[in-house]
């Protein structure tokens, strides 16, 4: 199987606070496919795209599914690079500004590892890391 292109879909409670949080961190709007059941962004400079639906729509359109409480659960954490450690402090400083939640602060680990791990609002989580 080689599939054409990968995106996630992920669940949320408030649309409008979800693409608010993530125009305020930068992430460019997917208007394409933002609705009024979801909206999407990409991410990365190969444009990774992520649609966060409406929590009831994607369960009624998956309909075999439940998607858990991610503020009390992981479904997966996404990686952000950053290119240094002043970046990813100033991520760390944007994402608690744009209402995000600090799970970790930045931190040192390993030979050169350097991150932390944030939620947005709904609790997905996302780990930034200079590698």
């Amino acid at each position: 199987m080689k599939p054409k292109m990968i995106w996630a879909n992920l669940a949320v409670a408030n649309l409008e606070r979800t693409q608010k949080f993530y125009k305020v961190l930068g992430f460019k709007a997917n208007d394409l496919h933002t609705s009024s059941q979801l909206v999407s962004f990409f991410f990365g400079e190969n444009d990774f795209v992520i649609h966060f639906f409406l929590k009831n729509i994607i369960e009624s359109n998956l309909k075999e599914l439940t998607f858990g409480d991610p503020k009390i659960s992981n479904e997966i954490i996404f990686t952000l690079s950053a290119e240094s450690n002043t970046q990813v402090d100033q991520w760390a400083e944007e994402v608690e500004n744009a209402g995000g939640t600090i799970i970790s602060k930045p931190i040192g680990f390993g030979n050169s590892y350097y991150g932390f791990v944030f939620a947005d609002p709904d609790g997905h989580k996302f780990n930034v890391f200079k590698m």
